[in-house]
Parts: C-alpha cells; structure tokens; sequence
C-alpha cells in the first residue's frame, strides 16, 4: 500500500512537471517566422519586426531573443509598441537595455501602443528610448536603410492621422492595432506591420483561429499572419510577451522577419 501511494505522488509529480514544460514551452520558447513581400523601390531589404514584449525577458538581459535577432541579420528592427507593460513601471528598464542590445545590430524604429499611451510617463519614456538608440516616430515618417518607413502614435490609429501623414513615396506602415486594416489600406501603403492582438492569446490547433484579442473580441479576424486588402498587405505579428492574460497556449512568442522584394 506504501509503495502504491509512492507511485500515485511521483505519478502526480511527473504531470506536474510536463505542464510545466508544455506552458514554458508555449510562453518563452520562441519561434521565427518569415515573410517575402514585394514593396517598389525598397528591395533587398530585410527587416525583423518584434512587437508586444510587455517587459518579458528571454534568458538573463534577454539574451535569447538579442542572440536570435543578431542571427537573422536584419537591415533594420522595427518595434510596434507595447515594449512596456502599464502596471510594471520596472519593465522599463527591460524595455531600454532590450533597445541598446539591439541597435547594436541594426537600426531600431519603435512606435507606440496601447500600454505606452496609458502611460502617464510616456513622453519621458520616449526620450528614454531615444537615448537607448531608437529611432521614434510619432505621426512621423523617415528614411531608414533607404525605405521610406511611416510611424502611428498609439493614439492616432482611428482618427484619420494616417491619412494626413502619408507621404508621396508610401512605402512602410508601422501601426500598433490590426483591426483598422481598412484605413491603412485605404491611406495607400502597400506594407503594414501591426502587433497588439497577441495572436488571440490560445490558439485552437489546427483551425489557425485565436479564442480572443482587445477591440476585437471573441473569435477575431486579425490575429496573426499576412493579410491583403485592395493590394495592400499586413502583417501582424503574435507578440513575445502578455499582457492583462498571463498565459499563451498553441501560441508561442514570435519573431518576425520579412524580406522585401
């Protein structure tokens, strides 16, 4: 009888420890995953696009996630937003020593999410990145590696500042949120990027669906992946870290990395 209770407790162990490993799995072992899109006038260009790092480090000074980019040799590094997480005022510090690591690479373009717009600090946050090395456009536009590359402030997603910040040579779209797909659309970039909907926090093997993700709800369309509206194309990525929802399954931390053509 002593030995039956035995196994029954390293029986329990043994689960435990892969539930562990399966959740550990799903939430720090990253994955990378790449795109070939065509944009006129900026070909040979390799961009990797990093979104949603909530503060989450990847090994000690996000080792991990620095060695990984470095490996992919990128032109340059895009940021959509939420690199901080709102109610961790210490992750900032992840957030700044994440940004000089990777500047050391390439250049590093970030632009505002949600959590940085909440962020009563933010204008001294932004300066912070710059200092960090980061290059931050705030209803902005800039030539970075020859691409002509267009910046969302967090708080310009839904009120028609696409449209008045467009420049003549439209060629990349830095926005936060997916679900306005329509209006950068619209405003005539052929490339977006977008992070922020976390790619639908569970996925559901094998359908390519996520449960849930903010302003969309329940079942939503813009989760992750490569999307394409009147010729325009999108490109959300599922994000590194979480937010209010702690936990990712069939969902693991995603680089992405996309060669121009």
């Amino acid at each position: 009888m002593n030995f039956l209770w035995l196994y029954i407790l390293l029986g329990v162990f043994a689960l435990a420890a892969l539930l562990w490993l399966f959740v550990w799995f799903n939430n720090s072992c990253l994955t990378t995953t790449r795109y070939k899109v065509s944009v006129n006038g900026a070909s040979g260009k390799r961009i990797v696009h990093l979104s949603d790092l909530h503060g989450k480090s990847f090994g000690r000074r996000n080792a991990r996630l620095i060695k990984r980019v470095k490996a992919l040799k990128p032109d340059f590094i895009v940021i959509t937003g939420d690199i901080i997480h709102l109610y961790t005022p210490k992750n900032k510090t992840v957030a700044l020593y994440t940004v000089s690591a990777l500047k050391e690479i390439a250049p590093v373009v970030f632009v505002s999410g949600n959590h940085e717009m909440r962020n009563k600090g933010y204008r001294f946050f932004r300066k912070d990145l710059k200092e960090a090395g980061a290059m931050v456009l705030d209803d902005e536009t800039a030539k970075v590696c020859g691409v002509t590359v267009t910046g969302l402030n967090g708080a310009s997603l839904k009120n028609g500042t696409v449209d008045k910040i467009a420049p003549d040579n439209k060629q990349l779209l830095l926005a936060h949120e997916p679900q306005h797909f329509e209006s950068y659309a619209k405003a005539g970039f052929p490339l977006t990027l977008c992070g922020h909907a976390h790619g639908g926090q569970w996925r559901i093997p094998f359908t390519g669906r996520g449960l849930y993700a903010p302003k969309q709800g329940r079942f939503p369309k813009y989760t992750q992946g490569l999307h394409e509206k009147e010729g325009c194309k999108m490109i959300i990525s599922r994000g590194l870290g979480n937010s209010e929802f702690p936990l990712r399954l069939f969902n693991r931390p995603e680089i992405v990395v996309i060669d121009l053509q």
